[in-house]
């Protein structure tokens, strides 16, 4: 597997990452465990070493069986990202008690990216109304979180307010080639 270096953070990751957004599933809609947990080690194996989960992907059912399958691996030979959902944000409490459910549903003491999920204008207004980027700093600060992000979903406008709030060790833009404009 190729790899690249991601200077800013000093880490190397696979030019692949594995999204655990759509496991094969089984007729009644659950995660077919025996051949995600196959299609998991293949790519662990073949060299992805970045995992990407979040709390409500399949049914929230993504993150326990994300966490109990890379338990069979060395914590430091994978970097795992999960989100925390802002379209759910209603207090700081929410927050706090998200990430604690995510470290336990997860089985990991620490979270090497953590990412405010789908961030855009009206979610964006609420993390910063409620101290949600503050909060998850002391976090990194405690190590939990080794690097902090988010994932976006709206204008440059907006993408540009929230760049500009924090120092942000990353983002996920999503891209598609049917969204340019000619």
């Amino acid at each position: 597997m190729e790899k690249r270096n991601f200077d800013k953070l000093g880490i190397e990751t696979s030019l692949l990452g594995f999204g655990c957004m759509r496991f094969p599933t089984t007729k009644t809609g659950e995660i077919d465990e025996v051949e995600a947990e196959k299609m998991l080690d293949y790519a662990i194996s073949h060299g992805v070493n970045y995992i990407d989960t979040a709390y409500p992907y399949h049914q929230k059912m993504s993150e326990p069986f994300v966490g109990k399958v890379l338990n069979k691996y060395p914590r430091d030979s994978y970097y795992l990202a999960t989100k925390l959902p802002c379209w759910d944000l209603d207090s700081i409490d929410y927050a706090k008690e998200m990430f604690e459910n995510q470290r336990k549903r997860l089985d990991k003491d620490f979270f090497d990216f953590y990412l405010l999920h789908a961030l855009n204008k009206d979610t964006w207004k609420k993390v910063r109304e409620l101290g949600v980027v503050e909060y998850l700093h002391s976090l990194k600060e405690e190590g939990k979180i080794r690097f902090l992000g988010f994932s976006f979903h709206d204008d440059y406008e907006v993408f540009e307010e929230i760049i500009s709030y924090y120092p942000w060790d990353f983002c996920q833009i999503q891209l598609n080639y049917m969204d340019t404009e000619e």
